[in-house]
């Protein structure tokens, strides 16, 4: 079952006189449970590509279903509700608050539900202990490494159960050990919660965590690969053999 369907996605900014179209009629399924990754040179469309999946941007023209709502109908109040239980983010420069404790920050999104303090706990217990967190409960963000602080964005952007999670670069600053890490932790999610993820990388490896990568250039959706029954190492190799054909960021080693 889709959870997300994108039809002809249009992303144009500027005016009439100086147009630049960044987006130029994609069509994107999601299934439920997948764990989808984004690829593409620079400049070609794939941050602009997730924030109009994930309504941080509007589409200039196409249609954009979550769980069967068409998101790009609905107005800044009702989206602002749909967000609030249905999406949840992480993104590359953590989003933490630096006055609430990791506890706090985490528990943030349920904040504004109905949910009882222990129901509460008892969530952050178990995602906290999944992404190995918990002892860092009552320190500050700044008494935290970044791979501590991505992982308690991923606990946050977890807590509420939500339809799907939108990832941005979630690895891009953390050193490679953090990185793998916290891939680690988000492919045990999508396995243990059936969780559905969606995240732009630019990094073959982050890629190869994922159960299928979806190339962009110029706008538009060059091809895709699907991981299948292959090992990490082999759709890792795949992904670097696509990326050089599209000219992509070659990746160090």
């Amino acid at each position: 079952m889709n959870i997300l369907e994108a039809t002809k996605i249009h992303k144009s900014y500027g005016n009439k006189f100086n147009k630049e179209e960044v987006l130029k009629g994609l069509d994107v399924t999601v299934k439920k449970g997948e764990f989808v990754s984004i690829m593409g040179p620079s400049g070609s469309g794939k941050t602009t590509l997730l924030n109009v999946l994930s309504s941080i941007d509007k589409v200039s023209s196409g249609t954009i279903q979550i769980e069967g709502k068409d998101m790009t109908v609905m107005k800044e109040r009702q989206l602002a509700e749909f967000r609030q239980h249905h999406l949840g983010f992480i993104f590359q420069d953590y989003n933490l608050l630096d006055t609430l404790t990791v506890k706090e920050n985490i528990l943030l999104p349920l904040s504004v539900t109905k949910i009882s303090k222990k129901e509460a706990d008892l969530k952050f217990s178990l995602l906290a202990k999944e992404l190995g967190i918990y002892e860092l409960k009552d320190k500050y963000p700044n008494q935290i490494s970044g791979g501590q602080k991505q992982r308690t964005s991923a606990a946050r952007a977890f807590i509420n159960e939500p339809s799907i999670i939108f990832a941005d670069e979630p690895t891009g600053a953390l050193d490679s050990k953090a990185a793998s890490d916290l891939l680690d932790k988000l492919s045990d999610l999508n396995d243990k919660l059936k969780a559905t993820i969606v995240m732009v990388t630019h990094d073959p490896v982050a890629a190869s965590y994922c159960s299928r990568v979806i190339f962009i250039k110029d706008g538009r959706i060059f091809t895709q690969l699907t991981k299948g029954e292959e090992s990490r190492q082999h759709f890792f190799q795949d992904i670097i053999k696509t990326q050089s054909v599209l000219g992509g960021v070659q990746h160090e080693h």
